[in-house]
């Protein structure tokens, strides 16, 4: 793994610090999936961890914004939430719509029982993280 600059807004542990206790570790296993996905790029220099919406998010320079979040109105779920006019969402949908759930053209949908599917997960954290680099390829190069 190469280095990578990890830049942290404060408020974002804060977040992490409210969800509750049996939230907390799943809220975690994303981010630290999202971070090593990061350091695993040949594109991705820095990874800002900041709040959009009040959720935990990652901004890189050649990617397009992912944010995460649990919300108490659908207590049994979390999510990966994308930018809805990207080709992200659709294009997961087409190459793993066995694999995830989809909340629309925005979302991957856990259920709090899930067990994530690692290896597949981070190619769409990766297509996230160097979305500007990879728009143009079919399926953003996930195929």
């Amino acid at each position: 793994m190469k280095d990578l600059q990890l830049v942290t807004d404060p408020a974002v542990e804060q977040v992490y610090s409210k969800y509750p206790d049996h939230v907390k570790p799943k809220m975690v296993e994303l981010r630290m999936l999202v971070r090593e996905t990061a350091r695993e790029m040949e594109n991705v220099g820095k990874l800002e961890e900041t709040l959009r919406w009040g959720e935990p998010s990652f901004i890189t320079k050649v990617g397009s914004t992912l944010r995460m979040d649990w919300k108490a109105k659908q207590p049994d779920q979390y999510a990966l939430y994308f930018k809805c006019t990207s080709k992200l969402v659709p294009s997961f949908k087409m190459a793993y719509q066995d694999v995830f759930m989809f909340e629309g053209t925005r979302a991957i949908v856990f259920q709090m029982d899930d067990s994530i599917p690692k290896v597949t997960l981070k190619k769409c954290i990766g297509a996230a993280l160097t979305y500007h680099k990879v728009k143009h390829l079919p399926l953003l190069g996930l195929g």
